[in-house]
């Protein structure tokens, strides 16, 4: 029986950052899976990812990443009319601005989502593999 191991990635550092963006890059999200907890300052959302740990492999992951310490989150061109929409993650970027930092995500058809966050803690996790006739 092949042992499957997920994964923890955390990054609290804008270094850390190009190696989330890589693993989530054409990343699948539905729209009903995002989620901003202003109260907690936690923005989440589930995304069905390729595996790109394996070279050559079809297989893909469902993972949750989590940004913590997160102030604000700006959406630009999403309607959420039809909740099993789904968007396609192509990027995650960092900048800082004065003293905090904005996280941008990265959609296709020109959507992106801006998180005002007090400081960088972002983590994945991995959840399940997803297993389709395709694999």
């Amino acid at each position: 029986m092949d042992k499957q191991f997920l994964k923890k990635i955390t990054c609290q550092s804008p270094e850390d950052l190009p190696y989330i963006s890589a693993l989530v890059s054409e990343g699948k999200i539905k729209s009903s899976e995002l989620k901003y907890l202003p109260k907690n300052k936690i923005f989440l959302f589930l995304v069905e990812r390729l595996n790109r740990e394996k070279k050559e492999s079809k297989k893909k992951i469902n993972s949750i990443i989590k940004f913590a310490h997160i102030t604000s989150a700006k959406l630009k061109n999403f309607k959420f009319s039809n909740k099993d929409e789904i968007f396609e993650l192509l990027a995650v970027d960092l900048l800082k601005k004065d003293y905090n930092y904005e996280i941008v995500l990265l959609f296709s058809n020109n959507r992106f989502i801006t998180l005002n966050a007090e400081v960088v803690d972002i983590e994945l996790t991995d959840q399940v593999i997803v297993h389709d006739k395709d694999n």
